[in-house]
């Protein structure tokens, strides 16, 4: 099994800064994918960032480009997302997710954080 425990989220104004942290625990060898996705009241989950973990890039929705940084520290098992020029529609409560080797996708999940950003 996979844990995953978010910590980060609070009230930010626009333009300003967060940065959330996930940390990852139980079978990790075994996850090629984690990543970051937000979910707005009344909005479906969607994705925001991705990194691989043997090596690979990062992959970001076009809605945060140049705006949010997902990194790794494999030594702490945490997979941080620094978001930067925050605004009003970044508001969501922000999941962390891993893919395991399995090619069955997302299948482990945190229990997610608010972002809350003021105008």
């Amino acid at each position: 099994q996979v844990q995953m425990v978010e910590s980060g989220g609070g009230l930010a104004q626009a333009g300003g800064s967060l940065r959330l942290s996930c940390v990852v625990s139980g079978r990790t060898f075994n996850l090629y994918r984690i990543g970051w996705f937000r979910q707005a009241p009344g909005k479906d989950r969607d994705f925001v960032a991705q990194v691989t973990t043997h090596g690979g890039g990062a992959d970001y929705a076009d809605a945060v480009k140049g705006r949010f940084t997902i990194s790794r520290d494999a030594a702490k098992n945490t997979v941080y997302l620094q978001m930067t020029s925050l605004k009003p529609e970044d508001t969501a409560i922000y999941y962390c997710g891993a893919a395991a080797f399995d090619g069955m996708g997302y299948n482990y999940w945190g229990q997610g954080t608010q972002v809350t950003v003021s105008s």
